[in-house]
C-alpha cells in the first residue's frame, strides 16, 4: 500500500465515524501523508450576534483538516493541544477551505499547521495543532 492509498483508507474510516464534521457540511477534499485539505459552507445557523462566522465553527473546520492530516499515517492521533487566531471574518454564504500541512513529526509526536481561507482566498485564521499518537490503526493493513 503506497502512503498515499494509506492517508485515503485512514481518512475514509475516520469520515464514516466523524458525524459532528458531516452535520456541519465540511467535506474532505483531499488528503495525503501529513496533509489534509477541508471544506465548509457558512450557513445561517453558524453565525454569531455579529451575523459573521462563529469562532467555533471556524476551528472545528481547521480542527478537523488537522486531524485528518496527522491521522494520515494509519495511526491513532489525538490532538495534544491546538491555537487559533483569527485574521479576518468569515461570511455567511461563504466556502472557507482548511489546508493542513505537517510541520514537523517525531516519534509520537507531531505538529502541524492550518490555514483557512475564505472563498475570496483571503486568510481567516492561522491554526496551529500539536497531535500525540495512542495505540491502534484506523484498519488493519495486509502483510502488517
Amino acid at each position: 500500500m503506497t502512503p498515499e492509498e494509506r492517508a485515503r483508507r485512514s481518512a475514509e474510516v475516520m469520515w464514516a465515524d466523524d458525524r459532528a464534521s458531516q452535520a456541519a457540511g465540511m467535506a474532505l477534499v483531499d488528503v495525503g501523508p501529513g496533509r489534509a485539505t477541508v471544506t465548509m459552507t457558512l450557513r445561517d445557523d453558524m453565525a454569531n450576534g455579529h451575523g459573521i462566522a462563529h469562532g467555533g465553527y471556524v476551528f472545528a473546520l481547521a480542527d478537523s483538516a488537522f486531524a485528518f492530516a496527522c491521522n494520515s499515517y494509519n495511526t491513532r492521533v489525538v490532538a495534544q493541544h491546538n491555537s487559533i487566531t483569527y485574521l479576518t471574518p468569515g461570511k455567511v454564504g461563504e466556502e472557507l477551505t482548511a489546508v493542513a500541512t505537517e510541520a514537523h513529526r517525531a516519534g509520537r509526536s507531531g505538529i502541524y499547521d492550518v490555514i483557512v481561507t475564505g472563498g475570496d482566498g483571503r486568510k481567516v485564521a492561522i491554526f496551529r495543532g500539536h497531535s500525540r499518537q495512542i495505540s491502534g490503526t484506523h484498519f488493519e493493513e495486509a502483510g502488517a
